[in-house]
């Protein structure tokens, strides 16, 4: 018996050194999170839709949970840092988002908005466990005023010639803006921004737009000349705007009317600010780059994954500030984590 108790206890031991091991090699190389849900669909004999394997990852910034979308399979929710996902939409979530900024989370946590092509759009107010769903679908990003209402959104159809359309009761009512900011490029390369119901701010192809009434009228912004924006949507926090562009970051205090030159990183995903003002993480088309001192210097904290990229169709990134983890989804692709 006792030799018995032994050999239990000295493989007990192995499979535990087994496992520390495996995470050991884990640490700084991107880790495929998604297969295990993938291919329990196919085994189940679910189809996963075009383009194939998932399209969008998020992270609560409060809890550190992970959202993912599989290609018209729903919304697939992770507790463990994506070592084991359970579908929480409960069918309100459909088709595929085929951008980055497509998936919108409260700075504070719990609530999230899925502006969805090809499917349902919904949000959740806790979490995943309820959730509501909108009057009108296939967007292709949006943006909240989590500050504010949390009801108001602003969002991109999508392949309508760059319309923009408004809700300021939670998705119920959606109005088309067709007094649209003036053009000057490719109508479909729209970027929005919102610091709250009444004052939006739009580009189409170059240079920046406002409205302060709810997108009827629009006056141009004077920004630093030929400056592109990188990023389809502007990033708030704390009431201060922040907008990725081909020169680096610029910063408004004022609701959009004015713009300063922040930083020099040229990222297109973020900023995403860290458990103080000095620590931020960006994405650039090199891969996570994070700064301790505002914005001043620069590093870099993860590659990119293979065969992922920043541009406008496609890579979703996500940080996970509590355990300092890296997310990556584009369409098509598996979702993928790095842990440095």
């Amino acid at each position: 018996m006792l030799r018995l108790i032994s050999r239990v206890v000295v493989f007990g031991l192995m499979l535990m050194l087994c496992a520390e091991a495996r995470a050991a090699d884990e640490k700084g190389t991107w880790v495929d999170i998604s297969a295990p849900v993938t291919d329990g669909l196919v085994k189940d004999g679910k189809k996963i839709g075009y383009p194939g394997l998932t399209a969008g990852i998020t992270v609560d910034p409060a809890s550190g949970d992970v959202y993912m979308v599989v290609c018209d399979q729903g919304l697939w929710k992770s507790t463990d840092k994506g070592k084991t996902f359970t579908r929480v939409d409960g069918g309100k979530i459909g088709g595929r988002t085929e951008t980055g900024y497509a998936l919108s989370f409260d700075p504070a946590g719990k609530r999230l908005a899925c502006f969805m092509i090809y499917g349902a759009c919904a949000s959740t107010d806790d979490s995943g466990k309820s959730w509501n769903a909108w009057k009108t679908n296939h967007l292709d990003y949006g943006m909240v005023d989590w500050h504010d209402t949390g009801k108001t959104m602003l969002a991109l159809r999508h392949e309508v010639g760059g319309i923009l359309c408004l809700t300021t009761d939670g998705g119920q009512t959606w109005s088309n803006l067709t007094k649209l900011a003036p053009s000057k490029g490719n109508q479909n390369n729209v970027a929005l921004g919102m610091f709250d119901t009444k004052a939006l701010l739009s580009s189409r192809g170059e240079g920046l737009f406002r409205s302060t009434d709810a997108g009827q009228t629009w006056k141009p912004v004077a920004l630093q000349e030929s400056t592109k924006l990188a990023a389809p949507i502007m990033t708030l926090h704390k009431s201060v705007g922040y907008w990725c562009t081909e020169k680096g970051i610029i910063a408004s205090k004022d609701k959009g009317e004015t713009w300063t030159q922040w930083s020099d990183v040229k990222a297109v995903f973020g900023p995403w600010f860290g458990k103080d003002e000095s620590h931020i993480m960006v994405v650039t088309k090199e891969g996570f780059h994070e700064s301790t001192d505002g914005g001043k210097t620069w590093k870099l904290a993860a590659p990119l994954p293979k065969g992922f990229n920043v541009g406008p169709v496609g890579p979703n990134y996500a940080w996970d500030v509590k355990s300092d983890v890296f997310y990556a989804s584009s369409m098509g692709k598996p979702a993928f984590r790095f842990e440095r």
